[in-house]
């Protein structure tokens, strides 16, 4: 591993320090993260199995929960284990291009899992709503072009910021205080006026991520109208409880998320390893979450992971006989 300063136009690696002022803490500090990683991949694993295999589960709402378990396990898959190399084998170089995909990736997935919780919202919205329409307006065509539209829009807010990277001269240090690349972070290495890669980086994605969050609260402000103005108790507590989970994990995501980000950009006063640490558990804790909120909230997964734990059971029972 090299720390010189170096005049190419683009360095062949990038040195990531893991979390600069808790060096010594990196082993014990890798025990949670490799445990919340594990614990998040196979919970999403295991969310998006039951919604496969279930026949019960092949609607809308839980098409759109496989698709958030999808962007969990993308997002922690980018950056957990790369951070664990750091924490572990000292491996802090990272390729030019790996840092590049590396932020693509992260910042795709934030802005992708922003636009499922709308359409889960969405969702929501119709069946509480306009129950009668529900399947007439959320066929199964509407939502693969809906899914369509959330993929389209991550790709075409975040590639630009990957075209601003790229045409960066990077000519003094390719050593990045963090654990994983990001935008900004990467930028900041760069010989070169980076004002563009600011106003985008930091504006864009924040305000199509605000506009989801304004069209979410919209429409839950909507949902709870029409769950008071029902005349059974036991109607309003099903719909309350059907958006519960669904509420929770949207304050999981955009609490922790929004809060990184001010801390990042105005929180000049914070230490570097606690903007860095928070980063790390942004990305780790949510994805950790979710399956767990949804399996304890949700009736029907819930049954469904228990039908499918006795299955795996009954063949191992049926296999030792054998």
């Amino acid at each position: 591993m090299t720390h010189t300063n170096f005049t190419l136009f683009h360095p062949a690696v990038f040195v990531l320090l893991g979390i600069p002022g808790l060096e010594a803490y990196h082993v014990w500090l890798s025990i949670p993260f490799g445990l919340m990683y594990i614990t998040a991949v196979l919970g999403n694993s295991i969310l998006i199995a039951v919604i496969i295999t279930e026949r019960n589960l092949h609607e809308p709402m839980y098409f759109f929960l496989c698709m958030l378990a999808i962007t969990d396990i993308l997002l922690s898959t980018t950056t957990v284990p790369k951070a664990l190399a750091i924490f572990w084998l000292h491996a802090h170089d990272i390729a030019f291009d790996a840092c590049l995909t590396q932020v693509f990736f992260v910042h795709m997935m934030f802005v992708g899992e922003s636009a499922i919780l709308l359409a889960m919202a969405f969702d929501r919205f119709v069946a509480i709503c306009i129950p009668l329409h529900y399947k007439t307006m959320l066929t199964w065509p509407v939502v693969g072009r809906i899914a369509v539209a959330i993929v389209t829009r991550s790709f075409c807010i975040i590639f630009p910021v990957i075209f601003l990277l790229h045409r960066l001269p990077f000519c003094q240090t390719n050593i990045i205080p963090h654990s994983y690349c990001e935008h900004i972070g990467v930028a900041r290495l760069a010989c070169a006026d980076i004002t563009i890669n600011i106003w985008y980086g930091f504006s864009v994605p924040i305000v199509m991520v605000i506009l989801d969050l304004i069209l979410i609260t919209v429409s839950y402000s909507l949902i709870l109208r029409a769950v008071f103005h029902l005349p059974s108790q036991d109607a309003r507590h099903k719909a309350l409880s059907t958006c519960g989970s669904h509420l929770c994990v949207i304050l999981m995501f955009y609490v922790p998320s929004f809060f990184t980000l001010l801390t990042h950009r105005f929180g000049r006063n914070i230490p570097r390893h606690v903007h860095i640490l928070l980063a790390n558990l942004y990305v780790v804790v949510p994805p950790m979450l979710n399956p767990i909120v949804y399996g304890v909230k949700t009736k029907q997964i819930r049954d469904g992971v228990v039908h499918r734990f006795f299955d795996i059971m009954a063949w191992c029972s049926a296999s030792s006989l054998g």
